[in-house]
């Protein structure tokens, strides 16, 4: 990669990073790292809210949160009933899923049924870079 790409990459994660609407100040908890999630919108995020994003194992009220999730990683309403547990209310929740044609692609489908049964809705969906989409996922109104 050329300086000129590694720029351009920068620029990228910057402008979907700010897509996600997190704050400087605001504490986002992150499930679901590995290998294959997207580094640079991960520091563009990071830049965002000026620290670290914290792990699964962190144990206090967070502002938001981001999920790398695979269709081999488990039960997605399990997870998302979980990650509601230390979010502060009007706390985001943003799914990332692999796009179609990758390995460990998740349907639209998969996600609505397991976020409705979560208690939760998708908003809307965006392209997170090459590999991932991007879900907003939020609290169903009374």
């Amino acid at each position: 990669m050329t300086e000129g790409t590694k720029v351009l990459v920068g620029q990228q994660a910057d402008t979907l990073a700010a897509r996600f609407g997190f704050t400087t100040g605001q504490v986002v908890q992150e499930f679901g790292w590995d290998d294959d999630v997207d580094e640079p919108l991960r520091g563009a995020i990071e830049a965002v809210v000026g620290d670290e994003l914290v792990d699964e194992d962190f144990d206090d009220v967070v502002d938001g949160v981001i999920i790398w999730w695979r269709e081999e990683d488990g039960d997605l309403t399990d997870m998302l009933v979980d990650v509601q547990t230390a979010l502060d209310d009007g706390g985001q929740i943003w799914l990332l899923t692999r796009k179609p044609g990758r390995d460990g692609h998740v349907g639209h489908s998969e996600i609505q049924e397991a976020s409705t049964t979560a208690g939760l809705h998708a908003t809307s969906t965006f392209s997170a870079g090459d590999d991932w989409s991007a879900t907003r996922l939020a609290s169903r109104g009374r």
